[in-house]
């Protein structure tokens, strides 16, 4: 989801998610997939302090992205074969991105 720039400079999709207390959190939008009825985001969690990112898991977030009056929301994916199948398949297309061999 990030673009390169004339320049080759590597501009990332950042997006920032506020919890229910208003807490703001980064994320840069790794991968997005459509299917016939919903679209998902994997997110990858953005930190100011490096030992912050140092010590997160380093597990991607999933979002499920759903609309209302013109405006998207980002929601917890809440059915557990949902959220399965679809990390299956972001998991499955960011290793053949980066590719990554599991050894």
């Amino acid at each position: 989801m990030s673009v390169e720039n004339k320049n080759g400079e590597y501009n990332p999709d950042l997006i920032t998610l506020t919890d229910d207390e208003g807490k703001e959190y980064n994320f840069e939008v790794l991968d997005a997939i459509e299917t016939d009825t919903a679209r998902y985001l994997a997110l990858l969690p953005q930190y100011d302090d490096p030992q912050a990112m140092l010590d997160d898991s380093g597990e991607l977030v999933i979002v499920k992205v759903q609309e209302e009056d013109g405006e998207e929301y980002f929601c917890e994916i809440e059915d557990d074969d949902e959220y399965e199948t679809v990390a299956d398949a972001f998991v499955d297309r960011l290793e053949d991105f980066f590719e990554i061999d599991e050894k």
